[in-house]
Parts: structure tokens; sequence; C-alpha cells
């Protein structure tokens, strides 16, 4: 079992930046696939990140804002969101797998994840 926290939400205003931080628990954590994932009210979960074995990706609706990153010395990966948009709002949760699955941008390729934490960005 792996426990998954995140921290670092909040709001801000629109061009803003805000960084998320998520603590994953486990001895094996740099093979770790590490993911974080948005819901906005009324629509389904979708990816933002995700970074696995030196090898990092991002949705079309952030790349180039979001940088995603991790400290594998202290279980702990990071997303850096820049220029943030109003429809950037939305619960972000970060999402984790000692198993790589092989479809990063899949929900099920994760069986742990976090709480959530809200991202609120205003006009």
């Amino acid at each position: 079992q792996v426990q998954v926290v995140e921290s670092g939400g909040g709001l801000v205003q629109a061009g803003g930046s805000l960084r998320l931080s998520c603590v994953a628990s486990g001895r094996t954590f740099s093979s770790y696939a590490m993911g974080w994932f948005r819901q906005a009210p009324g629509k389904e979960r979708e990816f933002v990140s995700s970074s696995w074995f030196g090898s990092t990706y991002y949705a079309d609706s952030v790349k180039g804002r979001f940088t995603i990153s991790r400290d594998n010395a202290k279980n702990t990966v990071y997303l850096q969101m820049n220029s943030l948009k109003p429809e950037d709002t939305a619960v972000y949760y970060c999402a984790s797998d000692p198993v790589w699955r092989g479809n990063y941008a899949s929900t099920s390729s994760y069986r742990y994840w976090g709480q959530g934490t809200q991202v609120t960005v205003s006009s």
C-alpha cells in the first residue's frame, strides 16, 4: 500500500503561479510512476502530467506552462504551474504506482491516489 499526500493548492489570479507537492510512501520511490490529474466540477478526471524513470509527459493544454519534477531523496513529486488560466481551476490529484502499466495518461494506470488539492484561478 502506497500513501499519497498532496499539498500546495490555493487561490491565484490568472497569470500567476502555484507549485503542488506530492509525497508518496515507500522505499523504491525512484521507480514509481507518478502522475498528476485534475477534475473540474461536472467533468471527468483528466490527465495533466506524469513522470517515470526520467521521462516526463504533459497534456497539450498545459504543455509549456506546467513542469513536473521529482526529488527521489524526499519521495516527492512537484507540479510547477505557471501562467495559470481560469480553465485550470480544478481539484488536482496526485497518483502513484510502483508498477509501470504502460499508459501514462490513464487513471487506470495508477492504483494509489491522494485526496486532492483545490486550485482556483480567478480572472
